[in-house]
């Protein structure tokens, strides 16, 4: 399944083309696309789908999402377990 996941904008790329940042998904961080919303700030919360923010979103919105997506297991069936991804890739899983 792939949602549309709100996640907190924690870094953006000045000069890159396309604009991109890093955001947080609850703990998972992920690239995307800014280029649908230009003017967003570091600390402002995003919806992205399929790496593209293509809103903003109020905090208290964004964090409720979050909070249901987690307790649906929804996040980790979309980003999946950030611990045993890292020890898969650090090869000692």
């Amino acid at each position: 399944m792939c949602l549309a996941v709100p996640g907190k904008v924690v870094a953006i790329e000045d000069g890159a083309d396309p604009l991109t940042g890093l955001i947080d998904f609850g703990g998972v961080q992920k690239q995307a696309c800014l280029e649908y919303v230009p003017d967003v700030r570091v600390g402002e919360y995003v919806i992205v789908h399929v790496g593209f923010a293509l809103q903003r979103l109020d905090e208290e919105s964004a964090l409720a999402s979050l909070k249901l997506f987690e307790e649906l297991g929804l996040l980790e069936e979309e980003f999946g377990d950030a611990w045993e991804q890292a020890a898969k890739e650090a090869g000692t899983a």
